[in-house]
């Protein structure tokens, strides 16, 4: 059907991702287009957040706790105070309008939160979740979950109407008739269960499924897992998802985690899909017909109001401009856990259904626009807002339109072969569009610049019609194939050399042409930067000798940087280091003049035999 083929055509379209077509499907097949879908789509959504539970469980196994630990300020501090002034101010703003102080925190309460699912998916499609604003995203996203709990132990206080007894989504709990504290003493139970399940019982369980060799009941074991942890947690009265991303976080260092990972992926983005499809279908159309002023002043103003708010912590949390506006932009929505808590007000006396209708169709309608707000904020905001050069430094950062090799994309790979060709003197231009590596790199003394390497512009001026080699080291394997078309077409002058992120991305980058293809280890790193080498005129030998010695000391600095955690200390370290190994491979160099004659290679002899012939 074609309303199945409409997520990736959104992929391919623009790059809006294909959460924005799982949204639209979903208003196609729902009760205002074709009708798929009636009014069972609540039920529908109720089975696809499951898809999130997942998510947060595959996040977990990406996080040992000692990182979490780390992540304790942006968690704590800016996610708290996220979603205590965000709850403040709306409250505010409720009260003004007319409603009683508990019906105004309830409203304040679900418009605070912004939605796990659509943020984290948008962010790792386009390939931003290990950037500052991605890590802050995540932390801020993380806290909203934890802060769930607590209001839905608050709501009951704040009834003031009467309670709908044909509710549908009331669930019994087992803590239902535990007193306060009981249910505290639950609550601590069952996460210390997780935790000591995780190290003592899970463990040892999968060991005992491994033996067996069936890759199926592999697979039935991680579902029953995160099944079983969801129903605990709901049991006790805690978010499913934060139950599972603790077990997630508790099983990170296990030998099974990529075994986990690889098993339960597929449900995910299955269920996933599910859930981003029912939001679509959810969306009530008619009601949006009858009040569209109305609706659209809720989510214009809130997401604007949101925003701001985020825009201010960024700011106060000492992010770069370019990020915060990525920041603000991602999390200036409401989320899905609004449905619940709403619905929760509704059933508990605290909001009137009119009111409840109002909130759910702003609540879907702001989650739908997310992909188009970060569509905006890439294409129009980040643009003029990213990382400028000091008009102070535009003499010395003018970029040399004469260096026989760029570089696009500076990470651990496309550092490796930036450090391995600058230690023999190989003029390289250096581009890369993550500010705050931009900004880290220059202050270890590499001359790096801001920018899209993917914009044919940004290339000419780094002087890609006359540089021999250009290294494609970017992160998104789309946007490799995508500059691998553009080299192509506006520098074919350019010889490529291209990072491979796995062997099915190699098999994409073969298709398009490339020959020069290097799947990311750190050898292959290496490797690409010996091709370099003999590629500008240098012995096979020596470029072979110069990598195994950059190896060796690069490892030996690695053991003594590790243990380094003061940031100054780091970078002072780092520099230091860098010139050593420069120093290390030049004189290596010079004093290889005893071995010329293993450094001529069988094709060198050839072409030196004739020409002296």
């Amino acid at each position: 059907m074609i309303w199945i083929r409409i997520p990736f055509c959104f992929r391919q379209w623009w790059g809006l991702g294909s959460v924005l077509g799982y949204l639209l499907a979903g208003i196609i097949i729902g009760p205002a287009l074709l009708g798929f879908i009636g009014s069972e789509g609540q039920d529908v959504m109720h089975f696809a957040e499951f898809g999130v539970v997942m998510m947060l469980f595959l996040i977990g196994l990406e996080l040992e706790p000692a990182l979490l630990w780390k992540m304790r300020r942006p968690i704590a501090g800016l996610g708290g105070m996220q979603v205590l002034i965000s709850t403040m101010l709306i409250a505010i703003i409720g009260i003004a309008t007319g409603l009683s102080w508990q019906q105004a925190i309830a409203v304040g309460a679900g418009l605070a939160l912004s939605s796990t699912a659509i943020v984290l998916q948008t962010l790792n499609e386009k390939g931003l979740m290990k950037t500052a604003a991605g890590q802050n995203s995540f932390s801020v996203l993380l806290f909203q979950d934890i802060a769930v709990i607590p209001m839905l132990a608050l709501f009951p206080l704040l009834a003031t109407l009467p309670i709908q007894q044909d509710a549908t989504h009331s669930t019994h709990t087992l803590v239902d008739d535990l007193p306060g504290w009981g249910k505290t003493v639950a609550v601590l139970v069952a996460v210390a269960l997780i935790i000591l399940a995780g190290k003592y019982l899970i463990q040892p369980l999968l060991h005992v499924v491994a033996k067996t060799r069936l890759r199926e009941l592999f697979t039935a074991s991680a579902l029953l897992l995160v099944v079983g942890i969801a129903v605990l947690m709901t049991q006790v009265g805690l978010s499913p998802a934060l139950g599972t991303f603790l077990a997630g976080v508790i099983l990170a260092n296990s030998e099974f985690r990529h075994e986990l990972e690889s098993d339960i992926e597929p449900f995910k983005g299955l269920l996933l899909g599910l859930f981003f499809i029912s939001v679509g279908a959810s969306i009530d159309f008619n009601l949006i017909a009858e009040k569209p002023l109305l609706i659209a002043g809720l989510v214009i103003g809130l997401m604007t109001l949101k925003g701001l708010v985020l825009l201010a912590l960024g700011k106060f949390f000492g992010m770069k401009t370019d990020q915060n506006m990525l920041f603000a932009h991602a999390l200036c929505q409401m989320g899905e856990f609004g449905f619940v808590l709403f619905s929760f007000a509704l059933s508990g006396g605290i909001l009137p259904k009119d009111v409840v209708d109002i909130l759910i169709a702003v609540v879907a309608l702001s989650m739908a626009v997310t992909p188009l707000v970060l569509l905006f904020n890439e294409r129009v905001i980040q643009p003029k807002f990213g990382t400028k050069e000091k008009e102070e430094d535009q003499a010395h950062d003018e970029i040399h339109e004469d260096n026989p090799v760029i570089i696009a994309g500076f990470g651990h790979f496309g550092n490796t072969i930036g450090r391995f060709l600058r230690a023999h003197h190989i003029e390289t231009t250096i581009l890369d569009h993550d500010s705050d590596r931009v900004d880290l790199l220059r202050k270890l003394g590499f001359k790096v610049y801001y920018g899209d390497a993917t914009r044919i512009d940004l290339l000419s001026s780094a002087g890609a019609h006359k540089a021999k080699i250009i290294i494609i080291a970017i992160d998104d394997a789309d946007k490799r194939l995508a500059m691998i078309e553009t080299v192509k077409k506006h520098f074919p002058n350019l010889r490529m050399l291209v990072r491979a992120t796995n062997r099915f991305d190699a098999y994409d980058q073969m298709n398009a042409g490339m020959m020069h293809v290097y799947r990311e280890t750190l050898d292959t790193a290496l490797r690409c930067g010996v091709d370099t080498l003999r590629f500008l005129g240098y012995r096979s030998y020596h470029a072979q000798r110069a990598a195994r010695k950059f190896l060796r000391q690069d490892e030996y600095n690695l053991k003594k940087l590790s243990a380094i955690r003061d940031n100054n200390q780091y970078i002072h370290t780092a520099k230091e280091l860098i010139e050593e190994l420069e120093r290390t491979l030049q004189e290596d160099l010079k004093n290889a003049g005893v071995l010329d004659d293993s450094g001529w290679d069988e094709n060198g002899l050839i072409s030196e035999a004739k020409n002296a012939g």
